[in-house]
């Protein structure tokens, strides 16, 4: 519920006493709006975090949210806490901790969505089939990036410990901020040039030549 307040547009004149004010039919039946707490922005609830919440944050992290979705959801599950002094406090020191190695590191958000993404991934790298080739872990990222659209450091790529030298069935562990490890099926295949109207032109070039040596 909420409260409407306004104001006659005209004053009303002062009319002697004893007697009623001499009201305008039309005049003093026009009003202007002074406050209307009804359809003001409802205030928000600042909570903190206990621990990881899709599209919100990660522990620690201080939100704002409807008072609704606060003490429906993430306070009566017990995924936040109100943002008192002594909370705030209690999980500063806790970040400073981490952040001097005496606590374990926490995966960010983002890192929880891409382990989530990459669990569910398979990776194909194309590798040509007329030059002699090596895989390393520059060329993988590279096809993360290329295939998958996820942007991976030479660095967080673990290979296989025997050189992959030949197409076959694979595998990559990839390291997110340096804290947590997933393993990727990989396909080592045979590099497909991408059907353009000019590779077109030069495959009809070769059968021509092919065709003409015979």
């Amino acid at each position: 519920q909420g409260t409407v307040v306004v104001e006659r547009w005209w004053q009303v004149p002062l009319s002697k006493e004893g007697r009623s004010p001499r009201l305008h039919p039309r005049r003093h039946r026009i009003y202007r709006l002074v406050e209307d707490t009804k359809h003001q922005p409802k205030e928000k609830l600042e909570l903190i975090l206990t621990q990881s919440v899709d599209y919100l944050g990660s522990r620690g992290d201080i939100v704002s949210v409807k008072k609704s979705v606060g003490r429906n959801k993430l306070l009566s599950e017990g995924l936040a806490v109100y943002a008192s002094p002594e909370n705030k406090k209690m999980f500063e020191e806790e970040m400073k901790l981490r952040n001097e190695g005496k606590l374990e590191r926490l995966q960010t958000q983002s890192g929880e969505k891409t382990l989530e993404f990459l669990r569910n991934c398979h990776l194909e790298v194309g590798m040509k089939n007329n030059v002699k080739w090596e895989l390393n872990n520059e060329i993988v990222a590279r096809h993360f990036l290329k295939n998958l659209k996820v942007s991976v450091t030479p660095q967080a790529l673990k290979l296989p410990d025997e050189p992959i030298t030949r197409w076959g069935e694979y595998w990559c562990e990839v390291t997110v901020n340096g804290l947590d490890t997933v393993r990727v099926p990989m396909s080592v295949v045979n590099f497909m040039r991408p059907k353009t109207k000019r590779y077109k032109y030069w495959l009809a070039q070769q059968a021509a030549q092919a065709a003409s040596k015979e």
